[in-house]
């Protein structure tokens, strides 16, 4: 109940705080493009099709698996629907990170949070000469995403399998740089600075990183003020489901609120 009063009263102060869907007011010519080119934009590309009817299967599926979850230590039983429809992200907000990586060409990507694998396959597919480095602690899940991996004919993912307070600094040390990553792993504060200090580490001149469920909790409301305040961080944007961290510093810094 008190996590649900705070997530309403984060998204009320959101909305009567943020510009409009239409970019009104923003006078920065990036992020009036972000908004109007790439958050905007409405043509079905190629692989949504493909990715939506992958969706509709594992929502589709009442198979159970055993899950296993390296953040708080569990493991339980669980539907392969309910995963889908509790834990992916939604068409929306995928085909965002999309249309990013498509617009902004990044090589080398991090996915923090593989699941079942339709967020991952989004961001595959919106750069088919990237590599994608996808992390998931959890055996099963990890086996169905691989399998929809192969249902999409996607060839640029490699999937890290593990704890990532282990696995990812263990990549990391094999990369000269990353350009994209998105953050859906652990939902707690301490856990998502540590990542984001290991991935800022490696963060290349032009990187973006986005954040899921910003105003999900407190903890994760503070993680996000922390991380959009780093001295490396141009620009940040806050869609409130969503949190955008743009690197380049040719950009003039300050902070946006939009409602996505």
């Amino acid at each position: 109940m008190k996590q649900t009063l705070f997530q309403i009263k984060a998204y009320l102060k959101h909305w009567f705080t943020s510009h409009s869907k239409r970019g009104d007011g923003v006078h920065s010519p990036f992020i009036f493009s972000f908004i109007t080119d790439i958050k905007n934009e409405k043509n079905p590309y190629y692989a949504y099709k493909t990715i939506e009817q992958i969706r509709q299967n594992l929502l589709n599926d009442n198979s159970s698996i055993q899950v296993t979850d390296y953040g708080s230590g569990k493991s339980r039983t669980r539907t392969i629907s309910s995963i889908e429809k509790r834990s992916a992200k939604s068409a929306k907000q995928a085909q965002l990170l999309f249309r990013m990586v498509n617009a902004y060409q990044p090589q080398t990507i991090i996915d923090l949070g593989t699941c079942l694998g339709t967020s991952t396959l989004y961001l595959a597919n919106g750069q088919p000469t990237a590599t994608v480095y996808t992390f998931e602690g959890c055996p099963e899940t990890a086996k169905i995403a691989t399998r929809n991996f192969q249902n999409a004919n996607t060839s640029n993912i490699k999937l890290v399998l593990g704890d990532i307070t282990d696995t990812l600094p263990n990549t990391l040390q094999h990369l000269p740089q990353i350009d994209f990553v998105f953050f859906d792993a652990n939902h707690q504060k301490k856990p998502t600075l540590a990542y984001f200090s290991h991935c800022v580490n490696k963060a290349s001149k032009n990187a973006v990183f986005v954040f899921d469920d910003i105003h999900w909790s407190e903890q994760m409301q503070e993680a996000w003020e922390i991380v959009r305040q780093h001295p490396n961080v141009s620009v940040s944007v806050d869609l409130y489901h969503l949190g955008i961290l743009f690197f380049n510093p040719e950009l003039k810094p300050a902070h946006y609120n939009i409602k996505l």
